[in-house]
């Protein structure tokens, strides 16, 4: 089901009324029956699929903690007659056992979102060496992954690692997992959301609130105009420039760049704005994905605001793991005695960061642009941990005030062109197209001898007029959330009827330039991840 379609409003709809109308105790019944008619509406033959990791899960996490309750009941009741030996005994095979499921449970399930994900991609591989030796690969599986996969994996996953760390207490109701692995608003892209925050907001009686009404459709108009106004205008300027860099000027491709970064992200924040002003609406919170992200003044920093709870999951369940784990202690020791305090005590931490960022790039998509691409980002975050003291020593030396209005400037300009360049490697059709761009960006130097040279992706100048006024209110809310809340800044500046005016413009905005600009127009750029 569309996200754009009226049939998802009809359906918003229908679940808000269901919601409200049957005695709360049931509600949690209404958003599992839509969450699994969503799914099913989306591709019944996916539902098995995320069945499967939801009963694994829910049965894991369970064995898990009644593993763990029977272990500490028996050491409470043998306290006396048990030797300190031989309680350190049944506490390290009761953990061993407990790790044995964990790692089945987990394996099992990231087997599953390999073979959908990525069976394709090693058969080319396979395929291509094949080939240096004059033989040949056949890739005859046809698989379709199953929607959500990405998203439903990581955050069931995340709910089992808790269980096994004493975080989460598991879940004796498997029809509640179920309900936290389908919920509808976040499967297809997020937010990827912990056990004790969802399950807190899923599970509890909500009442029907006219503030909450009011600010979740507020929250949906805007959502609706990001993505498509501002998104959807713009993905055709970017699909024009991918397709046609090598005619275009460097100037014009490095515009059609920058329009990409505004699509993606028009694209990806205007999801979550529908889906966070529905919840709102039902009085459920989601997990906010965005902070300004384009407003940050490092890759590490740009990491920490954009995509939120997929960069929280990684840094929980991959990286403190891996640089923790005792091997990689073990190789950061042996690093500072051989060669040095400072490399020894970096080395775990990055070698835990390559392996996010390489999982991080294939999780994105199973293409070598993808792995380059999550490549470079680690790459620029390690360079600049590794560099954090001589860039101190520098910007001491050169008098530089972390403060001065005209640095952070600089910083956040040159963090926004890095991302710029990094977003669009794998977009652009593969890695040697997304070379390609960058050369034709950076080699092209020719200056426009008219507008329509300079934007030769823009065919009606009217929608650009829009674009620019979608992209100019997008940055003045981003400015203008430094103080809080954009809509409780507007509740206390601007009278009611002024307010209302305009979410009016808004709405016809949708209707004047959003519904013409749909068609022809896929979905949401990160359903696809």
């Amino acid at each position: 089901m569309s996200i754009l379609s009226v049939g998802f409003l009809l359906f918003a709809l229908g679940l808000c009324l269901a919601y409200f109308l049957v005695p709360k105790r049931f509600q949690w019944w209404v958003l599992l029956a839509f969450s699994l008619a969503f799914y099913a509406l989306g591709g019944l033959l996916s539902l098995p699929w995320l069945l499967l990791t939801a009963c694994t899960v829910w049965a894991a996490a369970r064995w898990i903690q009644r593993s763990a309750e029977a272990e500490k009941a028996f050491l409470a009741a043998r306290r006396e007659s048990l030797s300190k030996e031989e309680r350190a005994a049944r506490k390290a095979r009761g953990k061993r056992a407990r790790r044995r499921v964990l790692t089945l449970c987990v394996l099992l399930n990231i087997g599953v979102l390999c073979a959908f994900k990525y069976v394709h991609f090693l058969l080319a591989q396979a395929d291509a060496v094949a080939r240096l030796f004059g033989g040949e690969v056949h890739d005859s599986i046809r698989w379709l992954a199953p929607l959500g996969i990405s998203f439903y994996t990581f955050q069931t996953i995340g709910y089992l690692c808790d269980v096994y760390w004493g975080k989460a207490k598991a879940e004796e109701n498997p029809l509640k997992v179920l309900l936290f692995t389908s919920f509808f608003p976040q499967i297809t892209q997020g937010p990827i959301s912990a056990w004790g925050g969802l399950s807190a907001e899923l599970f509890a009686p909500h009442s029907p609130s006219y503030e909450n009404f009011s600010l979740g459709v507020q929250r949906l108009i805007w959502g609706f105009f990001k993505k498509m106004v501002v998104a959807n205008l713009l993905a055709v300027y970017v699909q024009r420039t991918f397709a046609d860099y090598g005619g275009y000027l460097g100037v014009a491709a490095f515009l059609g760049a920058l329009c990409y970064a505004g699509q993606i992200y028009a694209d990806f924040s205007g999801y979550m704005d529908i889906m966070c002003g529905l919840c709102q609406i039902l009085g459920i919170r989601l997990t906010e994905n965005f902070e300004r992200p384009y407003f940050s003044k490092s890759v590490a920093e740009y990491w920490r605001r954009w995509h939120i709870s997929l960069g929280a999951w990684f840094k929980n369940y991959v990286y403190y793991p891996l640089a923790m784990a005792r091997w990689n202690q073990k190789l950061g020791k042996l690093a500072r005695q051989r060669l040095g305090k400072t490399f020894g005590n970096y080395l775990p931490a990055t070698v835990a960061l390559v392996l996010v960022w390489l999982t991080t790039g294939l999780w994105h998509g199973a293409s070598w642009g993808y792995i380059v691409w999550g490549g470079l980002n680690g790459l620029f975050i390690i360079f600049s941990m590794w560099m954090e003291r001589p860039y101190t020593r520098w910007k001491k030396a050169l008098r530089i005030r972390e403060d001065a209005w005209l640095w952070r400037a600089f910083q956040v300009g040159r963090t926004f062109l890095l991302i710029t360049f990094i977003k669009v490697l794998p977009e652009v059709g593969g890695l040697r197209d997304g070379l390609g761009l960058w050369k034709r960006i950076l080699t092209e130097h020719s200056l426009p001898r008219s507008l329509g040279e300079l934007l030769p992706f823009v065919d009606k100048y009217r929608d650009l007029a829009a674009v620019l006024f979608g992209v100019g209110l997008m940055l003045a809310v981003s400015l203008l959330q430094r103080r809080g809340s954009v809509r409780a800044l507007l509740g206390r500046k601007l009278p009611y009827a002024l307010r209302v005016l305009l979410y009016v413009a808004l709405f016809f905005c949708i209707l004047y330039f959003g519904v013409p600009a749909a068609v022809g127009q896929g979905g949401f750029l990160y359903a696809e991840f």
